[in-house]
């Protein structure tokens, strides 16, 4: 049992009849902390307009403010990913959100350029807990032809998340000002910690778990745990081609959806659209990755059932992503908002796909105790990626501003090619190996 577990018997606070199907209300509630952690990181970005104009930033000073939140993001999602695996997944969510929505609520306490960047560093930090820690909750409460759209559920708050966030920040703004738009976030962080505390026990502690439902839920564990297996150091984990190929898997996608989701409305800009008229073409992507985080939790576990290999299911479903993710390429041909709409969330839908199997595939090849390391370590991964196509943005944009609608043209064509080039990465280096037969990982 995780450090930070509780014991058996009826934890404090909770107690009565069993809730049926608890771990997809357990899924539920992590779905709701991505929504929140995504509404939080995205207040900037939307603003960054207005910002821009009242602080005269370039578009290297704001992708310099975005860079220090992924600094410290990627440092974070591998000391967040350790910190869950040693305190379990209780406390490590509760400590990263209350460090988060207090971060969030301080920031209207900026007064520019230097401020602003210490403040989204530290909310880097804060939020980089999300992912490992809910990846590690789907290892404990969910059998794997189900982890995949378990993880969809989870996944699928980062789109729902930007959706909302253009409703509830720009409206804040316009009433409050930027101490709303800052502080509300933050509230509702604090308010979701509460259903957080009450509800989350391990499944072999839950009072409120079917035992049939526990049952099936250890029966899936204990079928893995059969395999003498050994709890691994980073420097083992490191040397496995599995590893890396999850590390490879996130870092080589996420970047690129990163770039649409913070950069957005300055590249509808660039292109000549309003922000007005451009507000309901902000959340279509956004819907579109959220479509898609179903699609590939949901076919993956359907092939499983239809008898795949968990191995060649996952893979299917990066292969669809990665060739519809090319479609960003078509971007640069046209300045039409319907028709760039649509390229977007096409290639996001397909990009939501490939994320979901980018997640679950740490709780598909490790076991419990590894889970949130390699899931951390993959996220680090993605924070160097992003980190990096953010400082070409700032600064490729910057030097081509005489180019017009074309501003961004390199950088969409690598965002085609680069989850392409992942996805043949993931192929050759997710596989079983003797790591599989000496306990290191599962077997795909």
């Amino acid at each position: 049992m995780a450090r930070g577990s509780q014991t058996l018997g009826v934890p404090a606070g909770l107690g009565g009849n069993a809730i049926p199907s608890l771990r997809w209300w357990i899924a539920a509630v992590l779905f709701f902390s991505t929504v929140i952690n995504y509404i939080d990181r995205q207040t900037l970005s939307l603003l960054a307009p207005y910002f821009k104009h009242d602080y005269h930033w370039t578009n290297t000073d704001y992708a310099n403010i975005v860079v220090a939140f992924r600094v410290a993001y990627s440092i974070g999602q591998t000391v967040c990913g350790r910190i869950m695996d040693r305190l379990g997944t209780k406390r490590g969510l509760t400590l990263t959100v209350l460090c988060y929505s207090i971060v969030s609520m301080l920031t209207p306490l900026a007064k520019g350029f230097y401020s602003f960047l210490g403040f989204r560093f530290l909310l880097g930090a804060g939020e980089s807990g999300n992912w490992p820690g809910a990846t590690k909750a789907v290892s404990e409460w969910f059998p794997k032809h189900e982890r995949g759209l378990a993880t969809a559920v989870f996944d699928s708050g980062s789109s729902i998340g930007g959706a909302i966030a253009p409703f509830l920040v720009l409206p804040l703004y316009v009433r409050w000002g930027r101490s709303g738009a800052f502080v509300v976030p933050g509230l509702l962080g604090l308010l979701w910690l509460i259903a957080w505390r009450w509800l989350y026990y391990r499944p072999e502690e839950h009072p409120r778990i079917t035992e049939g439902e526990r049952k099936m839920i250890l029966a899936d564990i204990n079928s893995d745990a059969a395999i003498g297996r050994r709890t691994p150091r980073w420097r083992d984990l490191l040397k496995l081609p599995q590893t890396w190929g999850a590390i490879i898997c996130r870092s080589f996608a996420d970047p690129v959806y990163f770039f649409i989701a913070d950069w957005f409305p300055i590249y509808l800009v660039a292109k000549g659209i309003p922000l007005k008229s451009g507000l309901i073409a902000i959340w279509i992507p956004f819907v579109g990755a959220d479509l898609g985080n179903f699609f590939g939790g949901w076919m993956s576990g359907q092939l499983i059932r239809r008898g795949w290999p968990v191995g060649k299911a996952r893979k299917a479903m990066v292969v669809f992503g990665a060739i519809g993710m090319t479609l960003l390429i078509m971007t640069i041909f046209t300045a039409n908002l319907p028709v760039l709409t649509l390229l977007f969330a096409m290639a996001t839908f397909c990009y939501g796909s490939y994320t979901t199997i980018a997640n679950v595939l740490p709780s598909d090849l490790f076991f419990t105790e590894s889970v949130a390391s390699v899931s951390g370590l993959s996220g680090t991964g993605a924070a160097i990626g992003t980190i990096i196509v953010f400082e070409l943005a700032g600064h490729l944009s910057d030097s081509r501003l005489a180019t017009g609608t074309h501003l961004f043209d390199p950088l969409m064509i690598l965002a085609g090619l680069i989850p392409f080039v992942g996805m043949i990465l993931v192929l050759l280096l997710v596989r079983n190996t003797q790591a599989t037969t000496q306990g290191f990982v599962r077997k795909l």
